[in-house]
């Protein structure tokens, strides 16, 4: 049995050791060096641009610019951005690409034979602006009269993304509630700080194929996205994923795969077949990718007496930033994750999307549910100290179960979990009968702690999380399996495209291979993440790969069975794995089977915070996880570590800085990721294993999932241990502080 054995990752050796080769490492021959040049204007209009400095200096090969993009266009699930900011470069789109609507919008590619000339190039791009009006956040840009940032759209504001729900009786609601309460949320930016900067290699390959080696999330999904901007056959274009050194949803989207593919394309065309280099640095990285999307909640909850939630209405804003890429995705979760994983008979919310002159959001692990969870969680916890009610009891008496209807008024997915879970969390947590709690902090950690000063709390979350692209997404995942030997089964080969970014996906495909053809872990072999080797995978999000391969992957054994039996030697099968269709909720309800597969989880956490210096330690943190099954324990164990501790940092520490739409703090010295000091002093796993009928082997999605409910716990442990509740976060020290003041004024 492989599935279920906590097997080492096929790659850890590699990266260990150094031997793997990522995409900056990759040794090529004779490359020359290519530099993406950013605009450096959050809103202007580009009046001209000369490249003649530029191709003269010394080094320099060629530049690219938006001429030089035949459909000058992208976007994952709408066409609003230009590729390369150009005054010429319009072509077909309707995106107007003069316009820079963001400080790290592409104006040129320049090719030279090293960094420092490209660089050198760079700098003498001779280029005039004509500054248009900032609108760097929700408020300037949504204010009435705002000038659009996307006029092309027809649309009289800058808000272009909407979603309603609209169930049950509002005010028979509000009438049967005995207590209501109501909060503002405001949540931050997140930089995902993957450990490898965007980097990747571009050439033709022998079949004449441009062919990028870039760090993604979906192969596929880039090369169409090369193909339309460059308006080339898919199959004229390749793409392969090196290692990848973390992604968490920075890589959905494009940063190097279009821009490193034209200018091969315009080299070729100049009789120039040199392979391109292209790496950033970590200040190009921060101000280059998207972020995890800045929101505002505003939402009224009501409830009886005895602790049952019966109204909520919400109101919640996204800061889309200058661009869609995944806005309307992500809100989209945000959305239906307002009401949190409870079942509540009335409901009332309205979401939007708002374009500002900002750093784009986009995917970032939990895709819009930490947002919501934040003011939901938040919200049930204080009706809970309101009415006198203990926090998991009140969890227990309104979580979802089988055959309830869900926010969009269709039946829960078979195999609701999130009862067992949260009795699971307050068995292990002790949460009945509480241990003192231990846990110190210090200001200055070589002065220790002034005892008189610390305060200790306890706080509880828990959440719910859609597996795979939901709303009406046309889900598939393809896998082919070969099996090889003469008489019985020796070996056997699998070949996919989905993306490992240091989850151990890879990993997970061998085993589950193993598994369903019923050999050891040690005779399967894997091509994988290469389109020309394999079929669509879809993305490396969503919680979905895990569950989506190992479908697609017991598919192709059935096939490559199938020619076993019927003689074939090797035996090959192919399966593109289509999950039950999910519906788009209806605009003006939001009624629809928006969801075919959930996973579930509850955390409780105890804190120490100083109120003279306002320093905050987490001690244990208790998670309690629901996965279905787990493929290779370890690795989800480890997946639910990375995920509290980059929730850690999110709530506690990780603060962007913008002033009018620029980042000012692009360096890890001035955005503060929690060190290995500075991460909860222990964190206890506790894996439930109750099979989704739809999962393979039972599986669930589940490495978003533990990042959800550590906010709004964290919030709630501070609360417990000071008496002041705070809207917003990160919870620096000077923060914290303030809000302690304000509290005692």
């Amino acid at each position: 049995m492989t599935v279920g054995a906590s097997v080492i990752k096929e790659d850890a050796w590699a990266k260990v050791t150094g031997a793997a080769r990522y995409p900056g490492d990759i040794p090529v021959t004779d490359a020359l060096e290519a530099m993406v040049v950013f605009s450096n204007q959050p809103h202007a209009r580009m009046v001209s641009m000369n490249t003649d400095r530029a191709l003269n200096t010394e080094g320099v090969v060629e530049v690219v610019t938006a001429a030089d993009i035949p459909m000058n266009e992208y976007g994952l699930t709408m066409f609003d951005q230009p590729v390369l900011i150009g005054v010429d470069g319009t072509g077909r789109s309707p995106v107007p690409s003069d316009v820079s609507r963001w400080e790290a919008d592409a104006v040129a590619v320049v090719v030279a034979e090293t960094a420092q000339a490209a660089l050198a190039g760079a700098q003498a791009l001779d280029i005039t602006w004509e500054q248009l009006p900032l609108m760097p956040d929700i408020a300037t840009a949504d204010a009435p009269g705002a000038a659009l940032i996307h006029p092309e759209n027809g649309e009289p504001t800058n808000s272009y993304y909407f979603y309603k729900i609209r169930k049950g009786d509002m005010d028979e609601g509000w009438e049967d509630a005995d207590i209501v309460v109501v909060g503002t949320y405001t949540l931050p930016h997140q930089e995902h700080a993957y450990l490898q900067p965007e980097a990747a290699i571009s050439y033709l390959d022998d079949e004449g194929r441009v062919t990028v080696e870039v760090g993604g999330q979906w192969a596929h999904e880039d090369q169409e996205q090369i193909a339309h901007a460059l308006e080339i056959p898919t199959e004229k274009v390749r793409v392969i994923y090196p290692p990848i050194g973390g992604a968490f949803g920075g890589r959905e989207d494009m940063t190097l795969q279009i821009v490193l593919a034209a200018a091969t394309l315009k080299l070729h065309a100049r009789g120039i077949d040199r392979p391109l280099r292209s790496v950033w640095n970590r200040e190009e990285s921060i101000v280059g990718h998207h972020k995890r999307h800045r929101a505002q909640i505003t939402t009224r909850w009501g409830a009886t007496k005895d602790g049952k939630v019966v109204a909520v209405e919400a109101d919640a804003v996204v800061d889309a930033g200058a661009y869609n890429y995944t806005t309307n995705k992500v809100m989209a979760n945000l959305h239906l994750t307002l009401t949190g994983p409870y079942d509540i008979p009335n409901v009332h919310i309205d979401s939007r999307a708002v374009y500002t002159t900002s750093v784009p959001g986009g995917a970032f692990r939990g895709f819009g549910s930490p947002q919501a969870a934040f003011a939901a969680e938040s919200q049930l916890t204080k009706i809970a100290l309101a009415l006198g009610i203990d926090p998991i009891e009140i969890r227990l008496k309104n979580v979802l179960r089988d055959g309830d209807d869900s926010v969009t008024q269709r039946p829960m997915p078979e195999g609701v979990s999130i009862a067992q879970v949260v009795e699971e969390l307050a068995r292990v947590s002790s949460w009945n009968d509480p241990k003192p709690i231990t846990t110190t902090v210090a200001g200055i950690r070589t002065l220790g702690a002034e005892s008189s000063a610390i305060r200790t709390g306890r706080g509880v979350a828990c959440a719910l999380k859609n597996v795979g692209f939901s709303m009406g997404f046309p889900e598939r995942c393809e896998a082919t399996v070969t099996i090889y030997g003469d008489d019985e089964i020796d070996t056997a080969h699998i070949a996919h495209a989905g993306a490992d970014v240091g989850q151990g996906a890879h990993t997970a495909f061998l085993q589950m291979t193993a598994e369903a053809v019923g050999v050891d872990y040690d005779k399967v072999t894997g091509t994988f993440s290469d389109t020309a080797t394999s079929g669509d995978s879809g993305s490396s999000s969503a919680s979905r790969m895990t569950f989506m391969a190992g479908n697609s992957i017991q598919g192709a054994t059935e096939e490559a069975m199938k020619a076993w039996i019927d003689g074939d030697r090797p035996a090959e099968g192919h399966f593109r794995y289509v999950p039950p269709p999910t519906e788009y909720i209806d605009e003006d309800t939001g009624a629809g089977l928006a969801v075919i597969a959930y996973g579930y989880v509850a955390e409780a956490v105890e804190v120490a915070v100083d109120i003279e210096t306002g320093h905050i330690r987490v001690g244990t943190v208790w998670c309690a996880i629901d996965v279905g099954r787990a493929i290779n324990p370890q690795t989800v164990i480890g997946q639910v570590e990375g995920a509290i501790v980059q929730a850690h940092g999110y709530v506690l520490s990780e603060r962007l800085r913008l002033v009018d739409g620029k980042i000012v703090n692009p360096t890890l010295s001035g955005y503060l990721l929690p060190g290995t000091k500075d991460v909860p002093d222990h964190i206890e796993t506790v894996l439930l294993e109750i099979p989704d009928p739809l999962g393979p082997w039972g599986a669930r999605g589940m490495a978003e999932m533990p990042f959800i409910p550590y906010a709004p716990a964290v919030i709630a442990a501070v609360h417990d241990a000071t008496g002041v509740w705070f809207s917003d976060f990160p919870l620096t020290p000077d923060r914290v502080l303030a809000g302690l003041q304000e509290a005692q004024d």
